[in-house]
């Protein structure tokens, strides 16, 4: 069986590419069948152009961030997904929208969790002079990046690496990081058990 992806974006969409091209080489036994995004964004631009639907649903439309959550669960609930995967989404979501797809909600993260959570992963992995840094794919919980991990994968921080710089070699690795977690959640080889990601036939 083939399952439905839903990606939420906020930005220039790599990661919802590489989930695509993934998709589409057979690696994983998915389809990107939506990406949405809280404004209107080069990824939006760039998923629209391979013909994948598209939603932008703005937080200022609405009330209050549990209005915008709930109105974001409708529309990706609305696609009917097997996993939805936040990949450059800068919005925390509300218990809403958590709960409803609790299990199938997976979080794309620049560091190595739990170090450095928070919307300044790489300025605040630089500022503190570590050496190395990463990505993490996630189960999304009730708390800011947190919750059972999936995959992480590291990258180390060159002396005089700026934000950028090191946000790109990063970006680089997730490329690869996040449809192997997704294939491992989608085949049932990475289930969530409890408070812990649980493996089977290997990863």
């Amino acid at each position: 069986m083939t399952a439905r992806l839903v990606v939420l974006i906020s930005g220039a969409g790599s990661n919802m590419v590489a989930l695509r091209d993934a998709c589409e080489r057979g690696e994983i036994p998915g389809e990107l069948v939506a990406v949405v995004a809280d404004r209107p964004c080069d990824g939006i631009a760039l998923a629209r152009e391979a013909g994948i639907d598209t939603v932008v649903i703005e937080p200022g439309d609405f009330a209050s961030r549990d209005e915008w959550s709930a109105g974001l669960k409708q529309v990706v609930g609305s696609f009917e997904p097997d996993l939805v995967v936040s990949a450059g989404f800068m919005r925390i979501l509300a218990p809403v929208f958590v709960d409803a797809f609790a299990g199938r909600l997976l979080n794309l993260h620049p560091s190595l969790l739990p170090s450095f959570p928070g919307a300044h992963a790489v300025r605040d992995a630089i500022a503190f002079g570590a050496r190395v840094t990463g990505s993490t794919v996630h189960f999304i919980d009730n708390e800011v990046d947190h919750g059972p991990i999936v995959a992480q994968t590291a990258v180390e921080i060159e002396p005089g690496d700026s934000e950028d710089e090191l946000h790109e070699r990063i970006k680089a690795a997730e490329h690869k990081l996040l449809p192997d977690a997704c294939r491992l959640v989608i085949e049932g080889r990475a289930r969530l058990e409890g408070s812990r990601v649980v493996f089977s036939g290997g990863r």
